[in-house]
């Protein structure tokens, strides 16, 4: 695991996400498909800063989020495989969603690590970038017993739609996936002890 002070020293600053692009939840709603090919093109560092933002960005002054969270205690963790973003680095990344940046994990390329743990479907080595999913249960769990683990999981869809309906806006394809060795994602991400993986999303133009 990097070290904390190195991750801090590291942070790359985003993009301030829009809130006003005009393109309506209707069209997106209508819009929004699985996509499971993708073109060899970059993503820009202004629309992954607002697939994250549309994933667990905060919209308050007194930390709220874009996805509900049972009693605001938002246990999701949210991971980045880069591959192809102008300016940046192919590496694993984590999102900070206080800040709105990225600190870095690892680096190289994970994507076809993912695919290969996502029951080798190879089509997510082709995305631009690898979204995953990490949630540390116990957040929840303390205040709402065994109960709180079905309230992650809800709130892991929650924030999945988010991003794929973001994703439909800005002309990206993407598609969730539940199916994949936890372990492999676990080591690969270098997740915590307190953090397990439950949803991957590819992202790439299709």
């Amino acid at each position: 695991m990097v070290d904390s002070v190195a991750q801090a020293s590291a942070a790359v600053a985003l993009p301030r996400p829009r809130t006003d692009s005009g393109f309506s939840i209707e069209r997106a709603l209508h819009g929004r498909r699985s996509a499971r090919e993708y073109r060899n093109a970059a993503l820009t560092q202004a629309e992954v800063a607002q697939l994250l933002w549309a994933g667990q960005g905060v919209t308050s002054r007194e930390g709220l989020r874009t996805a509900p969270s049972a009693g605001a205690l938002y246990p999701l963790e949210l991971y980045l495989a880069l591959g192809r973003v102008q300016g940046l680095e192919a590496g694993i990344y984590k999102y900070v969603a206080p800040g709105h940046r990225l600190v870095p994990v690892a680096p190289g390329d994970a994507r076809p690590g993912l695919a290969a743990a996502a029951t080798a479907q190879d089509f997510v080595a082709q995305a631009a970038v690898v979204l995953v999913f990490a949630a540390a249960e116990a957040r929840t769990t303390r205040k709402y017993g065994t109960r709180g683990v079905r309230y992650v999981h809800f709130e892991a869809g929650h924030a999945a739609q988010n991003v794929a309906l973001q994703a439909a806006a800005l002309g990206l394809g993407t598609v969730t996936i539940g199916a994949f060795d936890d372990e492999a994602v676990r080591q690969l991400l270098r997740l915590p002890a307190a953090e397990a993986p439950l949803y991957i999303m590819p992202i790439g133009r299709s």
